[in-house]
């Protein structure tokens, strides 16, 4: 680690939990963030500043004018312009040595297969039940641990889902795929901008403390908040023996 790295990161370095080795782990990590919006900013702006070696963004959408409300990476200068190409200027702009790929492409089962085996972690910041349903399966497939985070209107949530604990559910178990489940996005409905801010940091400490080995991570614990009384409530959440995913042959 270079003298610089020493100065940059020396408020991780202080902290006994991480050091100098637990940085080394963060500058060699791989991690894959699908969505560059409302999540996405907070998570790859800290992920960008903490030093993660390698960063892949995915997104197919690109900058509008109702996204610069919560959006913080994205600027009125950059409408228009790819939102993973926003990203990744605001991340090269906090850390030039973090090598970050952008993919504006949406997220489907074959790229996610190629993208999440290459990945320590991955951070589902997207926002529908399909996308989710997909960086889920993958992530089943390769035993690769999942920070899924929601937020819309006043409530988020925030979860862990590791494969490589035997009692960690998957996302399907809490979320099973067959169900109707009502989508519910953020043009119509609206967002408090703040709040996907905080669950995007969340996101992002979750991250890092899996890639670093540090603490207790949020696996088999949904984690929710109401902003409207900022209040946090943790549900405790098990595995699914019936689950059609993360109980199948692939997965095992």
């Amino acid at each position: 680690m270079h003298d610089d790295d020493l100065l940059r990161y020396s408020r991780h370095i202080l902290l006994n939990e991480i050091g100098i080795e637990g940085q080394q782990r963060i500058g060699r990590a791989r991690a894959l963030i699908i969505g560059a919006g409302g999540l996405g900013s907070p998570v790859a702006l800290y992920l960008s500043s903490a030093g993660v070696g390698h960063i892949t963004v995915m997104d197919d959408d690109t900058v509008d004018l109702t996204n610069l409300q919560r959006q913080i990476a994205h600027t009125e200068a950059r409408v228009g312009w790819p939102k993973v190409d926003s990203l990744t200027r605001a991340m090269s702009e906090i850390n030039h040595q973090v090598q970050v790929r952008p993919i504006q492409a949406r997220a489907d089962a074959t790229l996610l297969d190629e993208l999440v085996a290459g990945a320590d972690v991955v951070l589902d910041c997207s926002d529908n039940f399909a996308t989710r349903h997909a960086i889920n399966a993958a992530c089943v497939a390769h035993h690769i641990p999942l920070v899924s985070g929601a937020a819309i209107r006043f409530d988020g949530q925030v979860c862990v889902y590791d494969q490589r604990d035997a009692d960690s559910p998957c996302y399907a178990c809490v979320f099973p795929p067959d169900e109707r489940l009502e989508e519910t996005r953020c043009a119509t409905l609206g967002v408090f901008a703040p709040l996907v801010g905080i669950i995007g940091s969340l996101q992002a400490a979750e991250a890092l403390k899996l890639i670093c080995g540090v603490g207790q991570a949020l696996t088999g614990r949904l984690l929710m908040l109401d902003g409207r009384s900022m209040r946090f409530t943790e549900m405790r959440i098990k595995r699914n023996p019936a689950c059609p995913v993360c109980r199948s042959p692939t997965s095992t």
